[in-house]
């Protein structure tokens, strides 16, 4: 007997073909949240990867500032040594000029300063003119303000080897020389010391193993940084600060003191504290004159003699009457009048300090 086939119903039929459709969509459906959540998983590896480049960069950064921070505070660690025939507070200037000269000139200076550098352009040839006629001394203090605005040492350094070649009695050779060969404020050209040490080839007998040992050894690094650090504490409006017998030349902007004008009242300090007999000078309290007329003065008085007198001092008596008188202060000088002192009855003394009386 053949087999017998039962064929499906449509009913049954279109049930299949729905079961066959939706098992398709879920498929479908079940393909597509793969590949989405394949997706998200690269987008969150991507994130996270990011992130760990992100905090690893910030952690190199951070490494070098402290790394850059510990070395500075390496490099000015120690004890302070001065140089050679440091003068002032702390020993923390370098003298220039005659000791006797009458006026005083401060200078705060960088070595990196563009400004600082146009300060010495225009007065370099004055000051020391002045400094060789004898009426002019200065005070250099070095400071480090461009390395902490612009980042590196070349402030540093450079202080150092100037106080490196003031050991060796070239400091102001090889601080114009330093001004004479400044880098751009934004290069660091002189926190190399072999920079530092090029340049002092071009002073006579400075590039010596003393000073290179200096100079790469840092010795006044410690001493720089103290000079910055009196540099803070006077509230200076920034560098160059020059002060001319404690006042600053720059003070009023609108009529500074030109070069012409520093050697004008240099020159006229200078003889207004030298000249005797005619001259002005300091008298003390007790410093009387008398023989028919008396004068007393106050220390920061200037009393007038009516004669003239030769020799080393800077007091005069005076009076009238006949005779000859003289007069004591910080040396002993005898003069001629018109007319008589009494011997010793007038004495004066110097102020120290150019232009005062």
């Amino acid at each position: 007997m053949p087999p017998c086939f039962v064929w499906p119903t449509v009913s049954e039929m279109n049930d299949g073909a729905n079961r066959q459709a939706k098992r398709s969509a879920r498929e479908r459906l079940q393909a597509e949240r793969e590949r989405e959540r394949k997706k998200d998983k690269r987008r969150r590896t991507l994130v996270v990867a990011t992130a760990v480049v992100g905090v690893l960069a910030l952690a190199a950064v951070v490494g070098l500032i402290a790394a850059n921070a510990g070395k500075g505070d390496k490099d000015t660690a120690g004890p302070v040594t001065a140089p050679a025939g440091a003068a002032g507070k702390d020993a923390l200037a370098i003298p220039t000029g005659r000791s006797e000269a009458k006026s005083t000139l401060t200078v705060w200076e960088d070595f990196r300063c563009p400004a600082c550098k146009s300060f010495e352009v225009n007065y370099k040839d004055t000051i020391h003119e002045l400094e060789a006629k004898g009426l002019l001394k200065g005070e250099y203090h070095l400071v480090t303000l461009i390395d902490g605005n612009m980042g590196g040492s070349g402030s540093l350094k450079s202080a150092n080897a100037a106080a490196c070649a003031q050991d060796a009695g070239k400091f102001t050779e090889y601080h114009d020389l330093l001004f004479q060969n400044q880098p751009e404020e934004t290069d660091d050209a002189y926190g190399s010391n072999a920079k530092l040490i090029e340049l002092a080839g071009k002073v006579e007998g400075l590039d010596t193993p003393a000073f290179r040992e200096c100079v790469e050894k840092g010795t006044h690094n410690s001493w720089v940084a103290k000079s910055h650090e009196a540099f803070r504490a006077g509230n200076f409006r920034g560098t160059p600060t020059i002060q001319l017998n404690g006042k600053d030349i720059f003070a009023d902007q609108a009529n500074p003191i030109t070069p012409q004008k520093l050697k004008e009242q240099v020159e006229a300090a200078a003889k207004g504290t030298a000249t005797t007999g005619g001259g002005k000078a300091s008298a003390s309290p007790s410093a009387s004159a008398s023989s028919g007329s008396s004068a007393s003065a106050s220390p920061g008085s200037r009393a007038k003699g009516t004669g003239t007198g030769a020799g080393t001092g800077t007091g005069t008596g005076a009076g009238t009457g006949a005779g000859t008188g003289t007069g004591t202060g910080a040396g002993t000088g005898a003069g001629s009048g018109t007319g008589g002192s009494r011997t010793g009855a007038s004495s004066a003394e110097a102020t120290g300090r150019a232009g005062q009386g």
